[in-house]
Protein backbone atom coordinates (compact mmCIF):
# COMPACT_ATOMS: atom_id res chain seq x y z
CA UNK A 1 0.00 0.00 0.00
CA UNK A 2 1.57 3.43 -0.94
CA UNK A 3 -0.82 5.16 1.07
CA UNK A 4 -1.13 6.03 4.89
CA UNK A 5 -2.30 5.57 7.80
CA UNK A 6 -4.38 8.08 10.19
CA UNK A 7 -4.14 7.76 13.87
CA UNK A 8 -4.59 9.95 16.65
CA UNK A 9 -1.26 10.62 18.77
CA UNK A 10 -2.53 8.38 21.45
CA UNK A 11 -3.12 5.22 20.03
CA UNK A 12 0.59 6.37 17.93
CA UNK A 13 2.37 6.29 21.30
CA UNK A 14 0.21 3.42 22.92
CA UNK A 15 0.11 0.46 20.07
CA UNK A 16 3.42 1.77 18.03
CA UNK A 17 4.85 -1.96 18.03
CA UNK A 18 1.44 -3.25 17.74
CA UNK A 19 0.83 -0.75 14.41
CA UNK A 20 4.15 -2.11 12.99
CA UNK A 21 3.84 -5.58 13.38
CA UNK A 22 0.13 -5.32 11.93
CA UNK A 23 0.88 -3.38 8.85
CA UNK A 24 4.56 -3.54 8.52
CA UNK A 25 5.99 -0.46 5.90
CA UNK A 26 2.95 1.07 6.31
CA UNK A 27 3.04 5.22 7.04
CA UNK A 28 1.31 7.21 9.64
CA UNK A 29 -0.15 9.97 9.87
CA UNK A 30 -0.52 11.29 13.36
CA UNK A 31 -3.04 13.65 14.68
CA UNK A 32 -1.45 15.42 17.35
CA UNK A 33 -3.27 18.39 19.40
CA UNK A 34 -0.82 21.35 17.50
CA UNK A 35 -1.73 19.50 13.94
CA UNK A 36 -1.25 16.57 12.06
CA UNK A 37 2.27 15.26 11.68
CA UNK A 38 2.59 13.99 7.91
CA UNK A 39 0.57 14.65 4.84
CA UNK A 40 -3.22 14.25 5.44
CA UNK A 41 -3.58 13.51 1.65
CA UNK A 42 -1.78 10.59 1.80
CA UNK A 43 -4.42 9.07 4.30
CA UNK A 44 -5.70 5.30 2.69
CA UNK A 45 -6.70 4.03 6.16
CA UNK A 46 -8.19 6.02 8.89
CA UNK A 47 -8.88 4.91 12.94
CA UNK A 48 -11.52 7.20 14.83
CA UNK A 49 -10.48 6.14 18.19
CA UNK A 50 -12.55 6.92 21.37
CA UNK A 51 -9.85 9.55 22.72
CA UNK A 52 -10.87 11.75 19.80
CA UNK A 53 -14.39 12.01 21.25
CA UNK A 54 -16.23 14.25 21.53
CA UNK A 55 -13.32 17.24 22.23
CA UNK A 56 -11.36 16.48 19.05
CA UNK A 57 -13.96 14.89 16.52
CA UNK A 58 -13.23 18.56 14.39
CA UNK A 59 -10.00 17.84 14.03
CA UNK A 60 -10.19 14.42 12.60
CA UNK A 61 -12.91 15.36 10.29
CA UNK A 62 -11.12 17.93 8.92
CA UNK A 63 -7.74 15.85 8.99
CA UNK A 64 -9.40 13.92 6.58
CA UNK A 65 -11.18 16.26 4.47
CA UNK A 66 -8.55 16.40 2.04
CA UNK A 67 -7.55 12.50 2.17
CA UNK A 68 -9.06 12.14 -1.43
CA UNK A 69 -7.46 8.37 -1.46
CA UNK A 70 -9.64 6.69 1.84
CA UNK A 71 -10.27 3.60 1.34
CA UNK A 72 -11.55 2.16 4.99
CA UNK A 73 -12.48 3.93 8.06
CA UNK A 74 -12.85 2.25 11.37
CA UNK A 75 -14.49 3.81 14.64
CA UNK A 76 -14.62 3.03 18.07
CA UNK A 77 -17.97 3.26 18.11
CA UNK A 78 -20.74 0.84 17.58
CA UNK A 79 -23.44 2.55 16.03
CA UNK A 80 -22.29 4.62 12.57
CA UNK A 81 -26.15 6.12 11.98
CA UNK A 82 -24.63 9.67 12.01
CA UNK A 83 -24.94 11.52 8.35
CA UNK A 84 -20.86 11.75 8.57
CA UNK A 85 -20.37 7.89 8.38
CA UNK A 86 -23.23 7.41 5.27
CA UNK A 87 -21.13 10.48 3.50
CA UNK A 88 -18.37 8.42 3.69
CA UNK A 89 -19.70 5.22 2.72
CA UNK A 90 -21.45 7.25 -0.26
CA UNK A 91 -17.66 7.65 -1.23
CA UNK A 92 -16.98 4.37 -1.20
CA UNK A 93 -15.42 3.99 1.99
CA UNK A 94 -15.57 0.54 3.60
CA UNK A 95 -16.56 1.29 6.89
CA UNK A 96 -16.09 -1.09 10.44
CA UNK A 97 -16.97 -0.51 13.91
CA UNK A 98 -15.46 -1.76 17.11
CA UNK A 99 -19.19 -3.90 17.80
CA UNK A 100 -18.44 -5.59 20.79
CA UNK A 101 -16.02 -3.81 22.49
CA UNK A 102 -18.46 -1.89 25.05
CA UNK A 103 -21.01 -5.24 25.24
CA UNK A 104 -19.90 -6.21 28.92
CA UNK A 105 -20.53 -3.30 30.59
CA UNK A 106 -23.36 -2.13 28.71
CA UNK A 107 -25.17 -5.64 29.75
CA UNK A 108 -23.94 -5.30 33.33
CA UNK A 109 -25.48 -1.75 33.09
CA UNK A 110 -28.71 -3.20 31.98
CA UNK A 111 -28.69 -5.37 35.27
CA UNK A 112 -28.33 -2.54 37.63
CA UNK A 113 -31.29 -0.79 36.01
CA UNK A 114 -33.44 -4.19 36.22
CA UNK A 115 -32.56 -4.63 39.50
CA UNK A 116 -33.12 -1.04 41.02
CA UNK A 117 -36.43 -1.31 39.55
CA UNK A 118 -37.51 -4.42 40.32
CA UNK A 119 -36.43 -3.20 44.04
CA UNK A 120 -37.42 0.24 43.95
CA UNK A 121 -34.15 1.52 44.86
CA UNK A 122 -35.10 5.10 44.91
CA UNK A 123 -37.32 4.30 47.38
CA UNK A 124 -34.99 3.28 49.70
CA UNK A 125 -32.60 6.22 48.71
CA UNK A 126 -35.65 8.37 49.43
CA UNK A 127 -35.56 7.15 53.10
CA UNK A 128 -32.08 7.03 53.45
CA UNK A 129 -31.67 10.71 52.42
CA UNK A 130 -34.69 11.71 54.92
CA UNK A 131 -32.81 8.67 57.78
CA UNK A 132 -36.50 7.26 57.39
CA UNK A 133 -36.29 3.08 58.62
CA UNK A 134 -39.42 2.01 56.05
CA UNK A 135 -38.52 -1.32 54.58
CA UNK A 136 -40.61 -2.28 51.14
CA UNK A 137 -41.15 -5.64 49.63
CA UNK A 138 -39.33 -6.13 46.26
CA UNK A 139 -40.06 -8.07 43.08
CA UNK A 140 -37.97 -11.52 42.23
CA UNK A 141 -36.46 -11.27 38.81
CA UNK A 142 -36.38 -15.03 38.89
CA UNK A 143 -38.70 -16.58 36.43
CA UNK A 144 -39.47 -13.38 34.62
CA UNK A 145 -39.70 -13.00 31.20
CA UNK A 146 -36.82 -11.22 29.62
CA UNK A 147 -37.55 -9.63 26.14
CA UNK A 148 -34.39 -9.24 24.57
CA UNK A 149 -34.73 -6.66 20.71
CA UNK A 150 -31.90 -6.72 18.86
CA UNK A 151 -29.10 -10.27 19.60
CA UNK A 152 -26.12 -7.86 18.91
CA UNK A 153 -22.62 -8.24 21.29
CA UNK A 154 -24.77 -6.14 23.67
CA UNK A 155 -28.41 -8.42 23.29
CA UNK A 156 -26.18 -11.71 23.32
CA UNK A 157 -24.72 -10.55 27.15
CA UNK A 158 -28.01 -8.88 28.45
CA UNK A 159 -29.29 -12.73 27.53
CA UNK A 160 -26.67 -14.83 29.16
CA UNK A 161 -26.72 -12.38 31.96
CA UNK A 162 -30.66 -12.53 32.25
CA UNK A 163 -30.47 -16.33 32.37
CA UNK A 164 -28.02 -16.31 34.87
CA UNK A 165 -30.06 -14.11 37.35
CA UNK A 166 -32.82 -17.72 36.42
CA UNK A 167 -35.53 -15.69 33.63
CA UNK A 168 -36.93 -16.40 30.90
CA UNK A 169 -35.47 -14.65 27.84
CA UNK A 170 -37.06 -14.55 24.89
CA UNK A 171 -35.25 -12.68 21.50
CA UNK A 172 -36.23 -11.33 18.68
CA UNK A 173 -33.63 -10.70 15.56
CA UNK A 174 -33.60 -10.09 12.62
CA UNK A 175 -33.71 -13.82 11.28
CA UNK A 176 -32.86 -16.00 14.08
CA UNK A 177 -29.78 -18.41 13.04
CA UNK A 178 -30.00 -21.33 15.31
CA UNK A 179 -27.01 -21.00 17.43
CA UNK A 180 -28.64 -18.20 19.57
CA UNK A 181 -28.49 -18.93 23.62
CA UNK A 182 -32.14 -18.40 24.00
CA UNK A 183 -35.10 -18.76 22.70
CA UNK A 184 -34.84 -16.60 19.58
CA UNK A 185 -38.06 -15.50 17.43
CA UNK A 186 -37.82 -12.82 14.21
CA UNK A 187 -38.36 -9.60 14.82
CA UNK A 188 -42.11 -9.98 12.80
CA UNK A 189 -43.33 -11.66 15.83
CA UNK A 190 -42.16 -8.69 18.36
CA UNK A 191 -45.67 -7.98 18.65
CA UNK A 192 -46.45 -11.53 20.14
CA UNK A 193 -43.79 -11.06 22.87
CA UNK A 194 -44.55 -7.68 23.90
CA UNK A 195 -48.10 -8.76 25.93
CA UNK A 196 -45.78 -11.61 27.60
CA UNK A 197 -42.71 -9.87 28.39
CA UNK A 198 -42.23 -8.43 32.38
CA UNK A 199 -39.10 -6.72 30.88
CA UNK A 200 -38.36 -5.23 27.61
CA UNK A 201 -34.70 -4.33 26.71
CA UNK A 202 -34.05 -2.71 23.50
CA UNK A 203 -30.46 -2.52 21.77
CA UNK A 204 -31.17 -1.96 18.39
CA UNK A 205 -29.41 0.06 15.70
CA UNK A 206 -31.13 3.35 14.66
CA UNK A 207 -32.43 2.80 10.64
CA UNK A 208 -35.41 3.23 8.84
CA UNK A 209 -36.66 0.01 9.84
CA UNK A 210 -36.17 0.35 13.96
CA UNK A 211 -37.04 4.51 14.03
CA UNK A 212 -39.89 4.25 16.54
CA UNK A 213 -40.29 0.49 16.28
CA UNK A 214 -41.88 0.86 19.78
CA UNK A 215 -44.46 3.50 18.80
CA UNK A 216 -48.27 4.26 20.82
CA UNK A 217 -49.46 0.66 19.39
CA UNK A 218 -47.04 -1.34 20.60
CA UNK A 219 -46.05 0.52 23.81
CA UNK A 220 -50.49 -0.25 24.46
CA UNK A 221 -49.19 -3.90 23.84
CA UNK A 222 -46.73 -4.63 26.61
CA UNK A 223 -48.06 -5.82 29.86
CA UNK A 224 -49.19 -3.52 32.46
CA UNK A 225 -46.53 -2.71 34.89
CA UNK A 226 -44.05 -4.12 32.27
CA UNK A 227 -40.23 -2.08 32.62
CA UNK A 228 -38.53 -0.91 29.56
CA UNK A 229 -35.12 -0.82 29.41
CA UNK A 230 -33.60 1.48 26.12
CA UNK A 231 -29.01 1.13 25.93
CA UNK A 232 -29.59 1.55 21.05
CA UNK A 233 -30.70 4.44 20.14
CA UNK A 234 -33.29 6.90 21.50
CA UNK A 235 -35.54 7.28 18.27
CA UNK A 236 -36.06 3.49 18.41
CA UNK A 237 -38.74 4.66 20.73
CA UNK A 238 -41.94 7.06 20.59
CA UNK A 239 -40.67 9.35 23.57
CA UNK A 240 -43.95 10.86 23.55
CA UNK A 241 -45.82 7.76 24.08
CA UNK A 242 -42.88 6.36 26.27
CA UNK A 243 -43.65 9.41 28.92
CA UNK A 244 -47.23 9.13 28.88
CA UNK A 245 -47.13 5.44 29.47
CA UNK A 246 -45.12 5.86 32.34
CA UNK A 247 -47.16 8.61 33.56
CA UNK A 248 -50.41 5.95 33.27
CA UNK A 249 -48.65 2.49 34.91
CA UNK A 250 -49.04 1.36 31.52
CA UNK A 251 -45.14 1.06 32.06
CA UNK A 252 -44.13 0.00 35.39
CA UNK A 253 -40.78 1.99 34.82
CA UNK A 254 -37.97 2.76 32.50
CA UNK A 255 -33.75 2.73 32.36
CA UNK A 256 -33.09 4.57 29.79
CA UNK A 257 -29.38 5.57 28.49
CA UNK A 258 -30.52 7.11 25.09
CA UNK A 259 -33.28 9.66 24.23
CA UNK A 260 -34.36 11.20 20.92
CA UNK A 261 -32.89 14.70 21.97
CA UNK A 262 -29.45 14.50 23.32
CA UNK A 263 -28.29 15.92 25.95
CA UNK A 264 -32.20 15.54 27.49
CA UNK A 265 -33.81 18.64 27.46
CA UNK A 266 -34.02 20.14 30.86
CA UNK A 267 -38.12 20.30 30.61
CA UNK A 268 -37.80 16.72 29.70
CA UNK A 269 -40.55 14.70 32.16
CA UNK A 270 -38.79 11.96 32.12
CA UNK A 271 -35.79 13.40 34.55
CA UNK A 272 -38.69 13.90 37.34
CA UNK A 273 -40.46 10.78 36.77
CA UNK A 274 -40.18 8.68 39.88
CA UNK A 275 -39.74 5.44 38.23
CA UNK A 276 -37.48 6.09 35.70
CA UNK A 277 -33.88 6.16 35.38
CA UNK A 278 -32.06 8.58 33.14
CA UNK A 279 -27.95 7.92 32.69
CA UNK A 280 -26.30 10.23 29.91
CA UNK A 281 -25.43 8.01 27.50
CA UNK A 282 -22.70 6.07 28.92
CA UNK A 283 -24.07 2.66 30.36
CA UNK A 284 -20.96 1.53 28.60
CA UNK A 285 -18.08 4.08 29.73
CA UNK A 286 -15.52 1.80 30.58
CA UNK A 287 -12.17 2.30 30.33
CA UNK A 288 -11.14 -1.18 29.09
CA UNK A 289 -13.19 -0.18 26.05
CA UNK A 290 -10.62 1.81 24.41
CA UNK A 291 -8.07 -0.96 24.86
CA UNK A 292 -10.78 -3.65 23.05
CA UNK A 293 -12.03 -1.23 20.30
CA UNK A 294 -8.04 -1.03 19.63
CA UNK A 295 -7.86 -4.85 19.34
CA UNK A 296 -10.67 -4.71 17.09
CA UNK A 297 -9.07 -2.29 14.81
CA UNK A 298 -5.43 -3.90 15.10
CA UNK A 299 -7.35 -7.28 14.08
CA UNK A 300 -8.56 -5.56 10.94
CA UNK A 301 -5.76 -4.06 10.32
CA UNK A 302 -3.84 -7.29 9.61
CA UNK A 303 -6.65 -8.40 7.54
CA UNK A 304 -6.78 -5.75 5.29
CA UNK A 305 -3.06 -5.90 4.23
CA UNK A 306 -3.62 -9.84 3.30
CA UNK A 307 -6.93 -8.90 1.50
CA UNK A 308 -9.21 -11.13 4.17
CA UNK A 309 -12.55 -10.53 5.39
CA UNK A 310 -12.81 -7.61 7.94
CA UNK A 311 -14.72 -7.87 11.60
CA UNK A 312 -17.56 -5.70 11.77
CA UNK A 313 -18.17 -4.20 8.34
CA UNK A 314 -21.24 -1.91 7.68
CA UNK A 315 -22.77 -3.97 4.41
Amino acid sequence: MSGALLVSDQVEDHYRAALDAAAPGVARVVLRPDGCEGDPSRVEIAFFSGDLFPERVREFVLALRDAKQLRWLHTFSAGVDNPWFQALRARGVRLTTSSGANAVPIAQTVLLYLLALSRDFARWQDAQKRHAWEPHQVVDLQDLTLGVVGLGPIGLEVARLGAALSMRVVAVRRSPRGDEPCETWPIARLDALLPRADALVLALPLSDDTRHLLDARRVALLKRGAWLVNVGRGAVVDEAALVAALQSGQLGGAGLDVFEVEPLPPESPLWSLPNVIVTPHNSGDSPGNQVRAAEIFLGNLARFGRGAALRNEVA
